[in-house]
């Protein structure tokens, strides 16, 4: 799976911050607070496997998963041109403003 296709579902980027905050967690304690089945979070997660997004281990019966960051900092990189020309978009407009208000 892709990795956008991965993180387009707002379900799987809550699962991706619960495990970036707290870090490693069993399905259930993944599933705490959300209003979907385990079936639909184990569903979630195999996605997010498939796309490098998180890797999955056994500890006696359950399964641990935890976040891979390395295939988000490959987003990162590629989303970092655009966050520049924002960037400079919004300083110029900043820049213009305030010459507005300058002038009035």
């Amino acid at each position: 799976m892709d990795i956008f296709t991965a993180l387009s579902d707002p379900v799987r980027r809550q699962l991706i911050e619960a495990l970036w905050q707290r870090g490693p967690l069993s399905i259930k304690q993944l599933g705490e607070g959300l209003p979907i089945s385990r079936q639909a979070i184990t569903k979630h997660l195999n996605m997010l496997v498939k796309a490098k997004l998180v890797n999955a281990r056994y500890c006696g019966k359950e399964r641990i998963h935890e976040l891979n960051p390395k295939p988000m900092e490959k987003v990162a990189l590629w989303l970092q041109p655009f966050a520049e020309q924002w960037d400079d978009r919004l300083s110029r407009l900043k820049t213009y403003l305030g010459e507005q208000h300058e002038q009035d």
